[in-house]
């Protein structure tokens, strides 16, 4: 081989590398755009949920006040307006207490 081609093949490798280069900036631009497309669309599917989920509760919770008042007012009858809302705000309070109790239990089973 002659010194006058030797160039000519280095020319030539460093073109290849190059262009290796510029590919993996080009793939690597393409996966971190596919990645941020998936993100998005899982991010804007989870907010949806999330709304849906929300709106739920509150339309669950506007139930359950108005069940807990129409039991006040079938109790008021028989016992008195004050005692039926103790009664039914105690028995309210004692759900909830029992439900705070598991939940602190089950945040202490590690």
């Amino acid at each position: 081989m002659a010194e006058g081609d030797r160039p000519a093949v280095d020319d030539g490798i460093a073109a290849l590398v190059g262009q290796l280069a510029d590919d993996a900036r080009e793939v690597a631009s393409a996966e971190i755009g596919l990645v941020k497309a998936r993100v998005t669309t899982s991010v804007a599917r989870f907010r949806d949920a999330a709304i849906l989920f929300a709106s739920a509760v509150v339309l669950a919770l506007a139930a359950l006040v108005a069940l807990l008042v129409g039991l006040i007012e079938a109790l008021a009858p028989h016992v008195g307006a004050g005692i039926a809302t103790a009664i039914v705000c105690g028995v309210v309070l004692l759900i909830a207490a029992i439900l705070a109790l598991f939940g602190r239990n089950r945040l202490g089973r590690r």
